[in-house]
């Protein structure tokens, strides 16, 4: 009980202190996990409603951090780059949308696999903003 009390902690604590970037990347890993139990509920057996509601929980999770993903773009400052996600956003939106009325396990498949490409390549794109730059490490101006 205490455990989860500090755990609780921590992660508040953490989501004061990250950086507008970080934010982002822990909306796609809550999106993910998310996914993931959805995932896991629809390729499990049986038809146990209590599965149903764990499966339907999750898929709206899910599809309320997208949503506070696309809700976070700028269409003005952000240009093609931003229309372009905002319509990737809405398709993954429908998808789930999709899966959750018809309780299939395609089309989480897919979300989950898209927005796991879009989680990748910002962890990767905040990697390379926290690393110094070589020639400064070398003495290379």
């Amino acid at each position: 009980m205490v455990a989860t009390g500090y755990a609780r902690a921590y992660r508040a604590n953490a989501v004061l202190t990250a950086s507008p970037g970080q934010l982002v990347l822990m909306l796609y890993d809550g999106a993910l996990k998310a996914l993931a139990l959805a995932r896991e509920g629809l390729e499990a057996p049986g038809e146990d409603p209590r599965r149903i509601a764990v499966i339907s929980q999750q898929l709206l999770k899910a599809q309320a951090i997208l949503g506070e993903l696309q809700s976070g773009l700028n269409l003005e400052a952000g240009g093609e780059f931003a229309r372009t996600m905002h319509r990737l956003y809405d398709f993954h939106l429908s998808r789930l949308f999709d899966a959750n009325m018809r309780k299939q396990v395609a089309p989480v498949i897919e979300v989950e696999r898209l927005v796991r490409e879009l989680r990748d390549a910002w962890a990767q794109m905040l990697a390379q903003q926290d690393a110094p730059a070589v020639g400064h490490l070398s003495g290379v101006a």
